[in-house]
């Protein structure tokens, strides 16, 4: 048991996979080494490219507490996740974007939700930063978790949660235990479709292993997330709710639908017909992108609905599936 003498251990783990992204790295990084609570590490996984996993190593070979390590699975966010759980040591293990930057308070925020035993996760806010430096007055607040930010919609303060959000996450190791690591062929893999779910689906995972599992979020554990500039077009909102709708699909196949689409059906029922209304409102107003606002989120819902039964077709055909393999000890990497 943690105590005041001697603070929660969190291992931060940082999944990277492009040299595009060096700056981003480095500035994930120094944030982490910012903390008003420290990490007892930082773990950064290369997803399967050599050469950028050479130039971290070189970049920290004289960090304390930082290791850079190879992913140990198939390509892919879900196996470099499970590569950094198998590595750490901390009591809990924090997940943040190489996109992304924390603020000083983060892990002390999360810490701060283990205080209840009974908490598996601990999630917290993550808000966009525009590469325009503003968001698109066409882009509805209700849909920001197409950029992997927290969306409108969400309770404020510290709430119980069906699932927590993985660009701004922390399990207790026990969780991982109790019902295995994330699970592959279902998230991200670079920059190919961008499919998700994965966080949502160890979740349910995790509640059903065990049912006396709390999971939170805390909006005071904030990260700035970098959104590029392709992100703020319609084509990529577009693409991503389809390959939103095909995530839940495999989701719903896995764990039931009751459980699978719990959250979204309050959202697609009051979050979401409110945005629509606001926006509408807007556009009789005058004020910028109202009518197009409130014409996104009916476009989101139905291509996310068009994804969802494509999806639903796939898996009852076999034609899609995820599996959850066992968390093995990783190697070492090459440490600081």
């Amino acid at each position: 048991m943690s105590t005041a003498a001697t603070p929660l251990t969190i291992s931060v783990v940082i999944c990277v996979y492009t040299e595009d992204r060096w700056e981003d790295i480095l500035a994930a990084v120094s944030s982490v080494r910012a903390q008003s609570h420290p990490a007892l590490e930082t773990l950064l996984v290369v997803d399967h490219n050599e050469a950028l996993r050479d130039r971290l190593a070189e970049e920290y070979e004289e960090v304390p507490d930082t290791r850079v390590l190879a992913n140990a699975g198939p390509r892919g966010l879900s196996a470099g996740r499970n590569t950094g759980i198998a590595a750490s040591r901390g009591e809990v293990v924090a997940f943040l974007d190489d996109d992304a930057v924390a603020e000083r308070d983060w892990l002390r925020h999360f810490a701060a939700g283990y205080t209840d035993p009974a908490v598996m996760a601990v999630g917290g806010r993550t808000e966009p930063v525009w590469a325009s430096g503003r968001r698109p007055d066409w882009f509805p607040e209700e849909f920001d978790w197409v950029v992997g930010c927290t969306y409108r919609g969400l309770p404020p303060g510290r709430v119980r949660v069906r699932n927590v959000l993985g660009g701004n996450a922390s399990f207790r190791r026990e969780a991982f235990d109790a019902a295995g690591g994330f699970a592959t062929g279902i998230g991200r893999d670079g920059d190919k479709r961008p499919l998700g779910c994965e966080e949502t689906e160890l979740c349910i995972r995790l509640s059903r292993a065990r049912p006396d599992a709390v999971l939170l979020i805390d909006d005071r554990a904030v990260i700035h997330h970098r959104v590029p500039g392709a992100r703020e077009h319609f084509g990529y909102f577009r693409t991503r709710t389809y390959a939103e709708g095909l995530s839940k699909a495999l989701v719903a196949r896995s764990v039931g639908a009751d459980k699978g689409l719990e959250s979204e059906r309050r959202y697609t029922t009051r979050v979401l017909p409110a945005g629509v209304v606001r926006g509408l409102r807007d556009a009789a107003l005058a004020r910028p992108g109202g009518a197009r606002r409130a014409g996104a989120i009916v476009a989101g819902v139905l291509t996310a609905a068009g994804g969802y039964v494509v999806g639903s077709v796939r898996t009852r055909r076999g034609g899609a599936t995820f599996s959850v393999a066992p968390l093995e000890p990783a190697e070492g990497g090459a440490h600081g």
